[in-house]
């Protein structure tokens, strides 16, 4: 089985099939999104975008790791992560298929 990433040039190839856009300003909707999407969680933590799902910027604690290969312990520093929640909808969707 062949694994294709799906990449930010081929979504933009997509608009500009789809709707007729040039490829240059189909790809400058994409990046302004992805950034509009990533101002929004840096001010407000959440993002919910309807019949898709939740992007949600949680806090994690320091905490202990250790290196699977050398076995040595070491610190992981505290930080924050992004997580994803599908909505039913696409969870639907997805399952359908």
């Amino acid at each position: 089985m062949l694994r294709k990433n799906f990449t930010r040039k081929s979504l933009s190839t997509q608009i500009y099939k789809n709707l007729g856009f040039s490829k240059n300003f189909s790809l400058e909707i994409i990046d302004d999104f992805f950034k509009a999407i990533a101002e929004h969680l840096v001010k407000f933590n959440e993002v919910k975008i309807s019949s898709f799902g939740t992007f949600l910027v949680v806090k994690k604690k320091e905490r202990m790791g250790r290196n699977p290969k050398t076995k040595t312990k070491a610190k992981i520093s505290a930080r924050k992560v992004i997580k994803f929640t599908p909505s039913l909808i696409f969870k639907n969707r997805i399952n359908d298929q």
